[in-house]
């Protein structure tokens, strides 16, 4: 282990500086610490605060020490669209060292893949939310080091949505997937060195070699644009930081056959169906429901799109922008809630629950598989009233979990 560096360890800080660092950018001054060869689990957004790529980071601090890249779903280069879209093995065109993905016949690193590995760094920007899977590629390699002589060391980011708000139903374990291994709230309010902590603490069968690289002058109430650090692509469909926000609400409609806005220009933060007439039923209707379910912080614009990929490509769609006009009072996960259930009673027969498999799960429902239960979907089906969702959401017992790994 490296002295300095969290285990739960401390590096050192900056007090002077104001400007938030991310792990990569702090362990600029760490890096003649590590002596050994050198791996890096990473993504599109995987940039330090100059937008500098951290391959080429890696390059300039480790040489040729620096040996292997990791790529967790949709792809090293992440431009792989869409769940269950595998991404091949490659050379980096550049670098001319080996890329692994680990969402290809394998979410796993296998041995011979992690072989001549002394110190795997992690370098992923999360979103915050339960269903979005780079905390399970995270937590699947610790559980392959085990025992092994690699140290993990996680360069930590910006939980998006912020560090300190918490929001919506805890996974339960008959529907864990690949979009939710561990018993987390939907908004689980965790930074991804964070999440580490707490599969260490509460969540591992064996202990792994692993430390955390701190940021520096990140606070908890932070979103991501006050930390005025660069947003790039985590995902295909995740064009602003802005997405972020709507994603735990938008993410729902994966599990039906409405668009989420993918082959739009507003992925994420729109939805829609080909039978729906929005201005109509917006001013007859939604806008009352809206109005007395107390969610404040957001507006619901209707609108008409056009998908030219994905779900009803080429068709005219009629929908809802999410407008977020305070994010400190946006709940994300019960205005998804809210608008799924008004649309599948407004579609009716046209609506349709999406069929397995997702997310390589050839059994249960997408929907439940997204939502971490069947509760929910039968709350839609029953059309139960919107204080129902707080019996959903039991997360007292890991707001005190979520205390014990704070890092900031």
């Amino acid at each position: 282990m490296n002295p300095g560096l969290l285990s739960p360890r401390f590096i050192y800080s900056r007090k002077n500086m104001k400007k938030v660092l991310t792990g990569v950018d702090v362990l600029s001054d760490r890096a003649h610490l590590y002596k050994g060869r050198v791996g890096l689990l990473c993504h599109n957004a995987s940039v330090d605060s100059n937008c500098v790529h951290s391959t080429f980071r890696f390059k300039e601090m480790f040489g040729s020490r620096f040996v292997k890249i990791f790529g967790p779903q949709h792809g090293f280069f992440t431009d792989a669209q869409d769940n269950m879209i595998e991404t091949d093995h490659s050379i980096h065109p550049y670098f001319k060292i080996p890329i692994y993905s680990l969402y290809s016949e394998t979410r796993i690193p296998t041995d011979e893949m992690l072989a001549g590995i002394d110190h795997l760094f992690v370098d992923l920007q999360d979103v915050g939310s339960r269903m979005y899977t780079y905390i399970y590629s995270l937590t699947l390699l610790l559980e392959k080091c085990v025992g092994k002589r690699i140290e993990v060391i996680v360069l930590d980011r910006p939980n998006p949505l912020n560090g300190a708000d918490l929001e919506g139903n805890i996974l339960e374990s008959d529907f864990r997937s690949f979009i939710g291994r561990h018993p987390i709230p939907v908004r689980h309010g965790m930074t991804i060195g964070e999440v580490a902590l707490m599969h260490q603490k509460y969540w591992a069968s064996a202990k792994t070699d692993v430390s955390i690289i701190k940021m520096e002058n990140w606070k908890r109430k932070m979103n991501f644009m006050d930390t005025e650090l660069p947003w790039l692509l985590p995902s295909p469909n995740l064009a602003r930081a802005e997405s972020a926000f709507t994603f735990p609400a938008s993410v729902l409609f994966e599990g039906t056959n409405l668009s989420e806005g993918r082959g739009t220009s507003q992925p994420l933060e729109i939805v829609g169906h080909p039978k729906i007439e929005p201005f109509s039923y917006y001013d007859a209707h939604l806008k009352k429901v809206v109005g007395k379910s107390g969610l404040t912080g957001f507006v619901l614009r209707p609108i008409v799109f056009l998908p030219t990929s994905h779900k009803h490509s080429g068709i005219v769609c009629g929908g809802f922008q999410i407008h977020i006009t305070d994010k400190k009072k946006f709940k994300p996960w019960r205005v998804g809630q809210l608008l799924l259930r008004e649309l599948y009673h407004y579609l009716e027969d046209d609506f349709e629950w999406l069929k397995p498999p997702y997310e390589y799960n050839h059994v249960k429902e997408p929907i439940d598989i997204i939502n971490g239960s069947d509760k929910l979907r039968n709350w839609v089906v029953n059309n139960d009233p919107i204080e129902v969702l707080d019996s959903f959401e039991k997360i007292e017992d890991f707001r005190e979990q979520h205390e014990t790994v704070k890092l900031y």
